[in-house]
């Protein structure tokens, strides 16, 4: 019996609208896992740990021997939050902070892709002779004019080492510093404590907290923290007992920290001098409390600096821990031997490329080489050009 054709069936099915995504200035979701991601403000390091860094992680930079190339790497982070707006906590315990800001890179102004990409813009519509068609290969030629347009998208800003950045940039983002040295009533407790309790502040009253009622303008926290775990920090006295709670504390700080940006719209990047640790299971429990670790290997000082293998590079770059978030199987680079180099005006990490191996040269003196052999008729034959006497 069919079913009358007036009868209206009731469901609670309902069709799920995706609403939209808020987007954060300097901020993309990830192609590998969704996870928000910001620049580091090296292209080349944040292709190295998987397109950026993600939001609600820890990065620890393990320094190199005199900490130069890993404090770089810090001014670089904060100079990528100064020209995307986002709210910076910078926290040392030697050099004053406001010392670090002053010697940000200067951001480039003429980004090399749009000049390119305007040149040829430029050039689509103008007329060319025969002798400059001859000049343009023809495979070339014959492209689609949206093919032979460079794609005009990136991640991050380029910057220039040789000049500051203007104080103009710097006064209109907000910032705030936390020295070690200065002496402060109002704080009590270890170090590690007075610095959680600086960042939590921050966390909370600027409005970073995912876990309390979201605003229209949301921004995020960049935090760096310079040389921690140093002698200044109070790790002196637990490097000379060499007793097993040594590191305990900082590892504790990590551990707070982390599961206070797990819930927060905040990234922190940490420089350690982990060689001064004696203990390697110290510092592979340091790098366990963080969710990406990489070191330098400074050649300044060591064999490796006159050793012509490495005369294009200034030190070796390791990746000791990459993250794993929202995915069972986080993101692998193609090789783990990388290098890094600084320039004037840039630093880069590379591929390393070891010189080609030069072939043997053929000026050696060489053993003639018999054209026949006599056959030998028992052990005592002394026939041919054998030089066997028994």
């Amino acid at each position: 019996m069919a079913a009358p054709s007036g009868t209206a069936t009731n469901t609670s099915f309902q069709k799920k609208s995706r609403g939209k995504v808020a987007q954060l200035p300097g901020a993309r979701p990830s192609l590998h896992n969704g996870q928000l991601l910001i620049s580091t403000g090296v292209p080349s390091l944040d292709f190295v740990v998987g397109g950026g860094l993600a939001v609600g992680s820890v990065l620890l930079i393990e320094a190199d021997t005199y900490g130069h190339y890993a404090q770089l790497l810090l001014r670089y982070f904060l100079a990528e939050g100064v020209m995307n707006g986002h709210a910076m906590f910078l926290g040392s315990a030697d050099e004053r902070p406001q010392t670090i800001l002053k010697n940000l890179p200067c951001p480039v102004e003429d980004d090399p892709i749009k000049k390119a990409a305007q040149t040829i813009k430029n050039n689509e519509g103008a007329t060319y002779s025969s002798e400059d068609r001859m000049k343009i290969a023809w495979r070339y030629e014959h492209l689609p004019k949206h093919q032979s347009t460079p794609s005009t998208h990136r991640f991050g800003h380029f910057y220039d080492l040789s000049k500051p950045m203007p104080t103009e940039r710097l006064s209109d983002v907000p910032c705030q510093c936390f020295h070690l040295q200065e002496k402060n009533s109002s704080h009590c407790g270890s170090p590690y404590q007075r610095l959680f309790q600086q960042i939590e502040k921050q966390v909370m009253e600027g409005g970073f907290n995912l876990l309390e009622r979201q605003t229209k303008d949301r921004n995020i926290l960049r935090i760096a923290i310079d040389s921690l775990g140093s002698p200044l920090w109070g790790e002196e006295q637990a490097v000379n007992q060499h007793d097993r709670h040594q590191g305990a504390e900082l590892c504790q700080f990590l551990h707070a920290l982390r599961a206070l940006l797990r819930n927060s719209l905040a990234v922190c990047v940490v420089t350690m001098p982990t060689h001064l640790f004696p203990d390697a299971a110290v510092v592979r429990r340091i790098q366990r409390m963080c969710d990406t670790a990489i070191g330098l290997e400074s050649f300044a000082g060591a064999e490796k600096e006159k050793n012509p293998v490495f005369k294009e590079y200034h030190g070796l770059f390791h990746i000791r821990q990459l993250p794993r978030l929202n995915s069972l199987c986080g993101h692998m680079p193609d090789t783990m031997d990388l290098a890094f180099k600084l320039k004037r005006k840039k630093l880069t990490i590379e591929k390393l490329h070891l010189p080609p191996e030069l072939p043997e040269t053929m000026s050696r003196t060489q053993d003639p080489v018999p054209s026949a052999i006599a056959p030998s008729i028992g052990c005592g034959s002394v026939g041919g050009t054998s030089k066997l006497d028994f």
